[in-house]
């Protein structure tokens, strides 16, 4: 049996099914938001989403009138509105790690600028996370719910409109006040701190009237569903809303799921958090735990859809003040930090099906990093490593391959024997093969069993940001793109055109022209690989063509000096 035919068929079967699916859902449009009536039951609370109606902790349920932009308490101060998201003046708020907008119509978080990640089209830019502009919105949204008070379709106000980090400082407070009305005072405040993509959000209540108010919070993400700008030629990573408590853990939110009203996810706890995610980035809502919330996720129409949850603010009496504070994280999924942030939000970081592969294979490659500064070098000995580990495996396999070439001129005389008649030269083949003491199979297993490695390492370097825009040497400045140049592809056929030629050749020339055709064939598919993994892919081909060519020499050599002491003894 051709082991090497074998082992390409399959990976090139499972680089074409990648592809299949990603050309598909490159080619076929997103479905179109629709608004679902559905039920939806836990503690007595009811979600109607034809209405735009607000489920609320308990027994209550405030009914709002906001149109389509997200569940909230409709308030009576005029807003200007484009489009679905009013438009105020523009905060500008300048740290360490992020310059963000925020507008004073509904207090939004309208941008966010990440300076230490450059822009996927330029990377001269800084990436915006959150942006609201006419072909992309993504923005977080907060409010109160309850008569009067305010929402994200409120106008606040602010003392200035710019506000920066000096030296020396650890955070910087954004107060934004709301219309006072039915004698509640409300301030809204972000607080940017120092070295964190971590930003609190707090409402401040003064209850300055003459009965007691029980208000509640909602905190919540408002994104259409567009993913980011990508490689069609890429698996297409998740893009969408998740969950986690600790009954439930992790869970995805499909934007699908929800047009379709088949969403099914915890809807009450007092524990965890609620995201939306994509690729290298993401942002959550992380209410303190122990805290009772409710969390929802809904379409609003024209492909946009919210994610958040709400936080009882509590019985505020005439006089009193209290203050509820929710953090957001929005920023990268940097997975030695995310695990420090919240509890499973490390999850995030999505492995596909192999995660129990891919984790280990990269904390070992962010410890290699740890030494070497370079993701480049640190690729290198995770494959060294991975090869060491599979030594044992690959010399046997290679020593069958070697056995296998020896004995091919016999195998093809005992086709040439049995002509067409094929169960006999099966049989006389197997004859042979055990007279010989070859295990045809022998090459496979150890070749097959490191293909979810290989499938793992995909994973790993196109989910982790910390391979974004990371140096190799020379032309490589992105490991996680693809070589700008194609040398590395191009050396990649080469290995496997010199691997082609140590291993034993096919009889069928059909199939020997495939093999032929192989190495020219993955190249120019590993030209729209990420240059890390068609890195990897090259070293371990060098690796194995070394080992294979010493092997095979050593058998060869041994088979040689053996038919030279029989002919030696003939001749004697």
């Amino acid at each position: 049996m051709d082991t090497q035919k074998l082992v390409l068929f399959l990976i090139f079967a499972t680089s074409m099914l990648f592809l299949w699916e990603a050309w598909q859902k490159e080619q076929l449009p997103p479905p179109s938001a629709a608004s679902v009536s559905a039920t939806q039951g836990g503690a007595n609370q009811t979600e109607k989403n034809s209405q735009n109606e607000t489920p609320i902790p308990g027994d209550k349920l405030v009914s709002a009138q906001p149109g389509k932009d997200g569940a909230a308490v409709e308030n009576s101060v005029p807003v200007k509105v484009t489009g679905k998201l009013g438009i105020g003046e523009k905060i500008v708020v300048k740290t360490d790690m992020v310059v963000a907008e925020i507008d004073t119509a509904g207090g939004d978080l309208r941008r966010l600028e990440l300076l230490q990640y450059p822009d996927t089209a330029d990377k001269h830019k800084s990436f915006a996370l959150l942006q609201s502009q006419d072909e992309h919105v993504y923005v977080a949204q907060s409010g109160l719910i309850g008569e009067g008070l305010p929402s994200h379709k409120t106008t606040y106000t602010a003392d200035q409109s710019t506000y920066e980090l000096v030296a020396g400082a650890d955070k910087i407070e954004v107060r934004l006040l709301a219309p006072e009305a039915d004698g509640v005072r409300v301030v809204k405040i972000y607080t940017f701190h120092r070295g964190t993509y971590l930003i609190d959000v707090s409402f401040e209540v003064t209850n300055q009237g003459t009965a007691a108010i029980q208000p509640f919070s909602y905190f919540q993400m408002l994104r259409d569903s567009q993913p980011p700008v990508g490689s069609v030629f890429m698996i297409p990573t998740y893009t969408g809303a998740a969950l986690y408590t600790e009954q439930d853990k992790f869970k995805k939110i499909e934007f699908s799921a929800l047009d379709k009203g088949k969403a099914t996810y915890p809807k009450t706890a007092d524990n965890g958090w609620i995201a939306m995610l994509e690729h290298y980035f993401l942002t959550a809502w992380l209410p303190k735990d122990k805290t009772p919330r409710e969390y929802y996720a809904k379409p609003l129409g024209d492909n946009e859809y919210t994610a958040g949850v709400i936080v009882p603010v509590g019985m505020i009496e005439p006089g009193a003040t209290a203050t509820v504070t929710v953090p957001l994280y929005a920023g990268p999924e940097e997975q030695s930090k995310l695990a420090a942030v919240a509890p499973g939000l490390d999850l995030t970081v999505d492995y596909g099906w192999l995660t129990v592969i891919g984790a280990p294979l990269f904390w070992l490659l962010s410890f290699y990093h740890s030494w070497t500064g370079n993701w480049g070098v640190a690729i290198i000995l995770l494959t060294m490593s991975v090869k060491l580990v599979f030594f044992p495996l690959s010399a046997a396999g290679y020593r069958s391959m070697a056995k296998m070439r020896l004995v091919t001129p016999k195998l093809q005389r005992l086709r040439e024997q049995h002509g067409n008649d094929r169960q006999r030269m099966h049989q006389a083949m197997m004859d042979f093969y055990k007279a010989e003491k070859i295990n045809p199979m022998g090459g496979c297993f150890p070749i097959l069993v490191q293909i979810p490695v290989f499938i793992s390492l995909y994973w790993v370097l196109l989910a982790s940001v910390e391979l974004r825009y990371a140096p190799f040497a020379l032309w490589i400045e992105d490991m996680s793109s693809p070589d700008p140049y194609y040398v590395l592809p191009i050396l990649m056929g080469i290995s496997m055109f010199v691997q082609s030629k140590l291993s034993p050749p096919s009889a069928d020339p059909i199939q020997a022209k495939v093999m032929q055709i192989m190495p020219f064939a993955f190249s120019i598919f590993f030209f729209f690989f990420p240059a890390g993994l068609v890195l990897y892919s090259l070293v371990n081909n060098v690796l194995s063509i070394l080992q294979q060519w010493q092997i095979t020499r050593m058998i060869e050599g041994s088979a040689a000096a053996t038919a030279a002491g029989k002919q030696k003894k003939q001749n004697g």
